[in-house]
């Protein structure tokens, strides 16, 4: 039988995946605000404005610690309640920002909550969801993270950097509301040895038409009350997911994501397309939007390992394309002394340019809807899954520390990547990361579709 209440519970939870969503999309927009504005403590620099940018990502790698320290002393629940201070206050820094370092420790503030955000809602959700729809659930939490960063690029088209900060500052405010109806998750409770409170958390997501002590029954049977040794990391049942979930996070960001979307704006404005950057923007993110949500759709049905195949191979092609059109659009960049990528895309040769502006712009659809298919949710619906209970706060920030270091290395080493391999260097590396991930999914990934936590753990041991 189908619980509405477990749909709620999941909606609450997945406010906080959209407050990380209009974190992400805040610096697009507010950027070219802040150089230009005329109060010199807070107008940017080009270096300044790179920092205002990746500042999360620091900030967001220590949330990943933080939040799967937190996770299993204090509760799936309470962490998440807990994390909406660092979103408010962080705005709170921003909007009554002074000087160019409020708005970095603002925007860090911001990215420690991002942080905890990104572990904890996938544990939750994946607890409180039965195994046909944990799928379908879990991708909901990448699917909000894409409409909140669409949400603050067509804010941003009218509001300016203030306001749209208290914009953003309003879905942690609800979540914290939300949140504190919810039930804690029935495992993080039999793993406290609360069995009246599992039984009722049961209840509430399930509805009373379910046998609750059965599926207590379930859990128990794979919930170990012991803490966890660093000795027991030799076990095979811990390090084998442990490190699967470390090479998902790795693989998505060396894809190259992060760099696509930084040139979003300038592939359009270079291929000749009339339209303003901000639309660039939110072109790309509707693509993001809409394929995720079919991901989202049909993740249950055709299972985890087909839609990374799908995404991998798209992302391989699109990557390939890409350095196709700068190796025939762009001057030998060998001897090129600028390092700047909006420098060597601007000094294009014209005439070769206009006549396959086409190729770049149809790369970059391709890529970001084969990104949104597979490797933007999948990997953190899998990493929800495969952990066994006593060991998934301590692997879930292990994994999250891995994405946010790699998705700040390739953001902020961008451009010396472009000096040292060339444009179509750089693009044809990420193809060949893209070809590497689809080796290793076929290889190492294991089928999680239909399967519960249990069977999953089982699998491992």
């Amino acid at each position: 039988v189908q619980n509405k209440k477990l749909y709620l519970a999941t909606f609450a939870a997945v406010l906080g995946p959209l407050s990380f969503g209009f974190v992400l999309g805040y610096s697009s927009p507010v950027i070219p605000e802040l150089t230009k504005i005329n109060d010199p403590k807070l107008r940017l620099d080009s270096n300044q404005a790179s920092w205002f940018a990746v500042v999360v990502t620091l900030g967001a790698a220590a949330g990943g610690i933080l939040g799967g320290y937190l996770v299993d002393k204090v509760g799936r629940k309470l962490s998440l309640m807990i994390c909406s201070i660092p979103y408010v206050f962080g705005y709170i820094v921003i909007i009554s920002a002074q000087n160019v370092w409020m708005l970095y420790f603002g925007r860090m503030l911001t990215g420690v909550a991002s942080g905890i955000t990104s572990l904890v809602v996938p544990v939750y959700i994946s607890e409180v969801s039965h195994s046909k729809v944990r799928g379908m659930l879990g991708s909901c939490v990448q699917l909000m993270v894409v409409t909140g960063i669409l949400g603050a690029y067509i804010a941003g088209i009218t509001l300016k950097w203030r306001w749209l900060a208290v914009l953003c500052s309003f879905p942690s405010c609800v979540m914290l509301l939300f949140m504190s109806f919810m039930p804690e998750t029935p495992r993080f409770l039999l793993n406290q040895n609360k069995h009246s409170e599992a039984i009722a958390s049961l209840h509430f997501l399930r509805g009373p038409h379910v046998d609750h002590e059965w599926e207590c029954g379930q859990i128990e049977a794979s919930v170990q009350e012991e803490g966890l040794n660093i000795s027991e990391f030799k076990n095979p049942s811990i390090y084998k997911p442990l490190l699967i979930g470390v090479a998902l996070m790795f693989f998505q960001q060396v894809t190259g994501i992060n760099a696509v979307m930084f040139y979003a704006e300038t592939i359009f404005e270079d291929a000749n397309f009339k339209v303003i950057r901000v639309m660039a923007s939110v072109v790309v993110g509707s693509i993001q939007v809409c394929f995720t949500a079919v991901a989202a759709l049909i993740v249950d049905k055709t299972g985890r390992k087909v839609l990374l195949y799908v995404s991998g191979i798209i992302m391989a092609v699109s990557t390939a394309l890409f350095g196709l059109y700068f190796k025939m659009v762009l001057p030998s960049e060998n001897n090129s002394s600028n390092p700047d990528v909006w420098f060597t895309l601007n000094s294009a040769s014209p005439g070769a340019e206009s006549s396959i502006s086409w190729l770049a712009v149809v790369s970059l659809g391709l890529f970001v809807a084969g990104f949104a298919l597979g490797w933007g949710p999948v990997p953190w619906l899998v990493i929800s899954e495969i952990f066994p209970l006593k060991a998934r706060g301590i692997s879930s920030g292990a994994c999250v520390l891995t994405n946010w270091v790699m998705a700040f290395l390739v953001t902020k080493e961008f451009n010396d990547f472009i000096v040292f391999l060339t444009s179509y260097g750089t693009f044809w590396l990420f193809s060949a990361f893209c070809c590497l991930s689809v080796t290793f999914t076929a290889f190492y990934v294991p089928e999680t579709k239909g399967q519960t936590l249990e069977q999953i753990e089982a699998y491992f041991r």
